[in-house]
């Protein structure tokens, strides 16, 4: 189905705009993304927009017209619009010229495809999107099989994260779950659980790393509860050469995401 959009008050407009906030991506269980390349990143890992907003006005490029098919032959919606109106819609003043609406999918332990998963990337209360996000990209590049996202973190879903991810959102696996859930999920398999941490520690370089290996990482500004740190099968620590104490939440976990991937080769 194709149409065309052109008042900021359409309805369509309104309810896309909505998605920007948590309490109607939860509600309605979908999410926006933005942007050629990310949208592409989805078509390839076998996501499809529910809706495809287009600029008009907008230079053609096969990419696009690859997602435009593909979104027709999965009986999607496709939509033009005027770059101010897509501008509204995700919140930018200088919008990309196709923005999509999703539906966000199943985010349990139990959905997780584990077999043959050497590393996985783990942040436990992580509260910025961006770097949630960017863990979701560090995950990508490091070749890890997904993020498990424990306790209260940001939403994956926002705008902001799948941003940030640069596409990662849809090529990399996604969990949430409390801890009271992971640990036992964990606990009835292999894995092995290591924590960026003081306490206890040896230094990350050399550590002994097995797969598959659970990259856990704490909140941005306390860290890990200590008896998380405490259920940990290895806990290693990052020199600060410098002045500052700690590194983000984001950039330990990928010093050390890299780490365990040059120790279990691949």
């Amino acid at each position: 189905m194709r149409r065309t959009i052109t008042g900021f008050s359409n309805p369509t407009v309104k309810y896309l705009r909505s998605l920007r906030e948590k309490k109607h991506r939860r509600r309605e269980g979908k999410f926006l993304a933005e942007g050629l390349r990310l949208l592409t990143d989805a078509r390839e890992s076998g996501r499809l927009p529910e809706m495809l907003v287009m600029a008009q006005g907008r230079e053609r490029h096969d990419l696009l017209d690859a997602l435009v098919a593909a979104v027709d032959a999965a009986g999607g919606e496709v939509v033009e619009t005027d770059p101010d109106i897509l501008g509204k819609i995700t919140g930018k003043d200088n919008p990309q010229a196709v923005a999509g609406m999703f539906g966000e999918w199943d985010t349990s332990l139990g959905a997780l495809q584990c077999e043959g998963a050497d590393l996985w990337l783990v942040a436990q209360a992580l509260r910025d999107p961006g770097n949630l996000g960017t863990m979701l990209r560090t995950g990508d590049a490091v070749g890890a099989a997904g993020l498990i996202l424990i306790d209260d973190c940001a939403d994956p879903f926002s705008v902001e994260a799948v941003r940030a991810s640069m596409g990662a959102i849809f090529t990399q696996q996604l969990a949430q779950a409390g801890w009271e859930e992971f640990l036992p999920w964990l606990r009835a398999g292999a894995g092995q659980l290591v924590a960026a941490s003081l306490r206890d520690a040896v230094p990350y370089r050399g550590a002994p790393y097995a797969a598959p290996c659970f990259v856990l990482v704490g909140n941005e500004s306390r860290g890990l509860p200590e008896e998380y740190e405490l259920a940990c099968d290895l806990r290693v620590t990052i020199p600060m050469l410098g002045r500052a104490d700690s590194l983000n939440a984001a950039v330990a976990g990928a010093v050390l995401a890299y780490e365990v991937r040059a120790t279990l080769g691949g």
